[in-house]
């Protein structure tokens, strides 16, 4: 398993950031498998997927640089810089413009597990990778960007939340569900590659969510290291179910679309950044939602988060949910 060993003053600096570069790499991967795991991002890939698929088409050999470069268990280093939250997407992009033409050969030997193909001995690979990326952020992801990175926002305050109610193991163990976890001792298993440990103690640290299903890890030796995952999914999926004709009826569509949310605790911008609703209309469907009896409070750390009672769960039962 691949384990990054720190100590507690290196896990108590870490924090969780909201990534362009990260979210714009997500989506690439998503375009490379052509599958999405939720509505959300189906509806996307039909949107995107013929664009990017005819880019392609007509340059071969970004398109074998691509497939090179995710590799089957392994990405190549250069192709996803770790990004802080002090730097913009395109500062991060002429970081892998810039790099060295024999160190993005060696990088995607690494990723391909062997030799290189003839057509990839070549000198613009990092200009080739630069580009792409550029493009999918300016036709697949900027376009959503404010949605995307509200609903990335949702997610980092529910994680602090968890970390205030459960400690830093549990939030940990839960980032990527059977690849990272909190082995005590001051080991973090990040995936399940037998790799040598790494002495992360001193570096910077950051956690970054991504809609797209699926995550990795990323580093800048020996300074900064990142762990990326999928946010949580009824955030990540923008297709949703609509609330039942019955249940809409009763409550309204909008305050009945909150309460079928609740099924799990919500914090307010969670919500908002869910729904496409207004912060003021959430939170009068929520007073109303309250004043019924359908849901619940509690504090958990600085965030307020949202349940549904046990009547508010019979009430969304009964609309045959």
């Amino acid at each position: 398993m691949g384990l990054w060993q720190l100590n507690a003053d290196t896990l108590a600096r870490s924090r969780f950031v909201v990534s362009s570069f990260a979210e714009t790499f997500a989506a690439l991967k998503l375009l490379h498998v052509g599958v999405a795991a939720h509505s959300g991002g189906q509806l996307w890939l039909r949107d995107h997927l013929p664009g990017y698929q005819g880019l392609l088409a007509t340059d071969p050999v970004t398109g074998l640089l691509v497939r090179a470069g995710l590799g089957r268990s392994w990405i190549a280093d250069f192709l996803c810089p770790t990004q802080t939250d002090r730097e913009s997407f395109a500062e991060t992009v002429a970081r892998v413009r810039k790099t060295r033409p024999e160190d993005a050969r060696a990088n995607l030997a690494v990723s391909l597990a062997g030799p290189l193909p003839a057509a990839l001995e070549r000198d613009d690979l990092p200009e080739r990778a630069a580009r792409l990326l550029e493009y999918v952020w300016e036709e697949t992801v900027r376009p959503y960007w404010a949605r995307r990175r509200r609903v990335l926002e949702a997610d980092v305050v529910a994680r602090t939340a968890q970390v205030s109610q459960g400690g830093w193991a549990a939030v940990l163990d839960a980032l990527r569900p059977g690849r990272t976890r909190w082995l005590g001792e001051s080991g973090l298993q990040i995936n399940l590659h037998r790799n040598p440990p790494r002495e992360i103690s001193g570096a910077e640290l950051f956690f970054m969510p991504v809609t797209p299903k699926g995550g990795w890890v990323s580093w800048e030796e020996p300074d900064r290291y990142a762990l990326v995952y999928s946010c949580a999914g009824v955030l990540a999926d923008r297709g949703g179910r609509a609330a039942p004709e019955s249940l809409g009826a009763l409550l309204g569509p909008a305050r009945a679309g909150v309460l079928m949310l609740l099924g799990s605790p919500m914090s307010t911008s969670q919500l908002t950044a869910v729904t496409g609703q207004a912060l003021g209309s959430v939170g009068r469907h929520l007073r109303v939602l309250l004043d019924a009896g359908l849901v619940e409070r509690r504090r958990a750390g600085r965030a307020v988060l949202y349940s549904r009672t046990a009547a508010g769960e019979v009430v969304v039962k009964a609309a045959g949910l």
